[in-house]
């Protein structure tokens, strides 16, 4: 048999297998409307597991294949079934109600970690050129503000093109649940700075925030500086002025060096000259502006086999693109984990993606919808 009679008779398969598919879906509608009669749960997990397990042992050779192949079958079935049953009614809610604009008026409060100069500050203004910002020394207590109605809004930052994730934050966003209503890609430049007698061969020590210096290891690398960490790049600006000690700087922005009176020494000592900083507004409101193009979600897995595999599957199957999945471990439970998750698409005008909300929210041990939002 030569390869043009093979692939004739995977077509002749193939149709077949559409057929038998299209007929197990259709009787997912009846299951689906046995259930909505009956109230009884979409999710099964000891019937799936019994078809998996049989599955497997069927499949031979093939048997794990078969068995991916059946999950993947059984998780669209479900959504099937979640649209029917019209699953998910607290999100749906929360949807309906949520509001479509962030309070810009003159003077609302937003909680910033750090001093005045700070990349934090910079992005704050950028987001709320009215606003009235307050800082905080932690990014703990940018939360606890926004939690006690001290600040209406907290902007952080999460991720950095070069360092990577800022772990903290997203401890806190997962501890905190509150929503993401805006999110900025602000370009980042670090500059050595110190005070104005020292030159760069007086130089030992440089102090900043871990990230910043993450993203500057090249450069101190090269001058073989010593780094000491700081809770924020302004603030190690500020500590550099007021020590006044001509063999430290540090490593900060143009702006926080005119705040506290140091001098530019180098400009652009980062890694990657494109680097930049995602920025993002919390708040206890829910808010989807009309424009939302990103949506961040964080939940727990069953304990199945390639439970994560099939979740991030039916995003695949729906035609969606995941831009982040960041696993945080859960507190006080060894070896597992919380799920932080982002994806393209607005609950406004995809009808798929709120299906897929309220059907992931009925199924995850945990879920959390933490918002929709427009990333500038």
């Amino acid at each position: 048999m030569d390869l043009k009679d093979i692939r004739t008779e995977i077509d002749s398969i193939d149709k077949e297998l559409i057929k038998l598919f299209t007929k197990r879906m259709e009787c997912s509608k009846q299951v689906a409307l046995y259930k909505k009669e009956n109230n009884t749960p979409v999710l099964n997990v000891k019937r799936e597991q019994e078809i998996l397990d049989k599955v497997e042992k069927e499949g031979g050779e093939y048997g794990y294949a078969a068995q991916l192949l059946f999950s993947n079958i059984m998780e669209l079935s479900r959504g099937l079934q979640h649209d029917i049953i019209g699953s998910g009614k607290k999100i749906r809610s929360l949807i309906e109600t949520s509001k479509g604009d962030l309070d810009k008026t003159h003077g609302v409060k937003i909680a910033l970690q750090g001093v005045k100069g700070a990349n934090s500050h910079e992005a704050a203004t950028q987001l709320f050129p009215d606003g009235t910002p307050v800082f905080y020394r932690s990014f703990s207590q940018v939360f606890e503000a926004v939690n006690n109605g001290e600040a209406k809004y907290g902007v952080l930052p999460v991720e950095n093109s070069s360092a990577g994730s800022v772990a903290d934050v997203y401890d806190l966003i997962l501890k905190y649940r509150f929503y993401i209503v805006k999110a900025l890609d602000l370009p980042i430049q670090h500059c050595l700075c110190a005070i104005k007698q020292s030159q760069l061969s007086d130089i030992e020590q440089v102090w900043s925030h871990p990230q910043a210096l993450a993203q500057c290891t090249d450069f101190t690398t090269a001058h073989n500086f010593t780094t000491v960490p700081s809770p924020n790049t302004a603030i190690a600006a500020q500590d550099i002025a007021k020590e006044k000690r001509l063999n430290c700087a540090a490593i900060c922005t143009k702006k926080a060096a005119q705040e506290y009176g140091l001098k530019v020494l180098v400009e652009g000592c980062q890694n990657n000259k494109d680097n930049s900083t995602r920025f993002i507004v919390i708040s206890k409101e829910l808010i989807i502006p009309k424009d939302a193009d990103k949506i961040s979600l964080c939940f727990s897995l069953p304990h199945v086999t390639g439970s994560l595999y099939n979740v991030l599957g039916r995003f695949s199957s729906n035609g969606m693109n995941l831009t982040k999945l960041e696993s945080r471990p859960r507190d006080g439970r060894a070896f597992e984990y919380l799920f932080y998750l982002d994806f393209q698409g607005s609950v406004h005008n995809n009808p798929k993606v709120v299906n897929l909300l309220c059907a992931l929210s009925e199924e995850m041990p945990e879920f959390s919808f933490l918002g929709n939002y427009k990333e500038l």
